[in-house]
Formats: C-alpha cells, sequence, structure tokens
C-alpha cells in the first residue's frame, strides 16, 4: 500500500534529497537543461508532491546554490592546507575549478540562467541572496588570508563572476568572441585577478 502521510521527519529528508538532486543535475548538464521532471522522478516522488516542497523550480535552483556554498568553502579551506601548492597556486586552482565547474562538481550560472531565476525572485529571496553571496565571497578572501572589507568583496565577487560567465558564455551568448583563445582567455584573466589578491594578502611571518 502506498505511503500516503509522511512525518515532518520524512518531508524534511525528502527536501533535502529534492535539492540534491536538483544541484547534481544543474553541475553536469547546467540549469537550463535540468528540469523540474528529471529532479522529482530522480528522488522518486510525484509532480504534484513536488510542488508541495517548491512553488517553482527556480525556487529549488536558489536553494542548491546555498546548498553548495559551504562546499565552495570546504573546497578553499582544502587548497589552502595543501602543502604541495603555493598560495598562488591554490587560488588559481580554485577559481580555475568554478570556472570549469562542470568538470568539479561546481555550478555556475550563466548569464541566461540568472536573467530566468532572478526574474521569478521577489525582492525578499533576491535580497537575502544577496546577502548570502556576499558572505560567500567575504569567507573566500578570508579563506585566501585577505581581510574581506565591503570593497574588496565587492569588486572581488564581480571580477570572479566576470570570469565565470565569459567562460560559458563563448561562444553562444558572446559570438563576436574568438572561441579558440577562450581557455587562454580565461587562464590571463584569472592571472591578473591573482595578483590582485595577491597584493592585497595579509603577510604571515
Amino acid at each position: 500500500m502506498p505511503k500516503v502521510a509522511y512525518s515532518e521527519e520524512d518531508r524534511e529528508h525528502i527536501r533535502t534529497a529534492l535539492i540534491s538532486a536538483g544541484l547534481e543535475l544543474m553541475v553536469k548538464q547546467g540549469i537550463q537543461h535540468t528540469t523540474v521532471e528529471q529532479i522529482y522522478k530522480k528522488v522518486g516522488i510525484s509532480r504534484t508532491f513536488f510542488y508541495s516542497f517548491f512553488p517553482t523550480k527556480e525556487a529549488l535552483i536558489v536553494e542548491a546554490l546555498y546548498l553548495q556554498q559551504p562546499r565552495i568553502l570546504e573546497y578553499v579551506q582544502r587548497l589552502m592546507s595543501d602543502s604541495a601548492l603555493s598560495w598562488r597556486d591554490a587560488v588559481k586552482q580554485f577559481l580555475h575549478s568554478c570556472c570549469y565547474g562542470e568538470r568539479f562538481g561546481i555550478a555556475v550560472l550563466s548569464i541566461e540562467e540568472q536573467q530566468l531565476i532572478f526574474k521569478r525572485l521577489s525582492k525578499e529571496s533576491y535580497q537575502t541572496f544577496r546577502n548570502k553571496q556576499i558572505r560567500l565571497f567575504s569567507q573566500i578572501l578570508e579563506g585566501f588570508g585577505i581581510e574581506a572589507n565591503r570593497d574588496r568583496v565587492n569588486l572581488f565577487t564581480n571580477l570572479s563572476l566576470t570570469v565565470m560567465i565569459v567562460r560559458r558564455a563563448i561562444p553562444d551568448t558572446l559570438p563576436l568572441f574568438v572561441p579558440e583563445a577562450a581557455d587562454e582567455t580565461i587562464e590571463f584573466q584569472i592571472n591578473a585577478i591573482v595578483d590582485a589578491l595577491e597584493r592585497l594578502r595579509v603577510k604571515v611571518p
């Protein structure tokens, strides 16, 4: 006989499973190609039951991005504590992994995906996302050993997201860019970001 009643614990477990499944699919195939049907079927529930947890796919995607944030910070910590890596190499590897997120299990939004998601968010949800984003990039900078004041966080956020978005956008969204030089362009931009960060780095005796 099918189960018709779920405890709060059951519901929380299913909700977490939906978010995890959504994040896994987003990383592999992008947000635009990840459907509600794929997510609820992966968890083994019905479409109707899915919508009792999330009113839209976009609401789940935002939660999936929140789920990813502590994983990103753990990755920063692992890289910075790796004795085989210099400070510069660790920071470069982090930024490179984010730019090529699908290879490293990190979901990165394209320009189109950002537009699709954020036009559906309420002002309150948008502000919550921005606050969490500021905190994430602040903690990343601190993980690099850099004092994270507001101006530095804002600039680091924009520089980091720019290189990630450019990498995702060539050639489809940015057709006038030269795709053959895409990887070299990303490498140059990453090096420029690391150069700037290195000048801000807290020197430890």
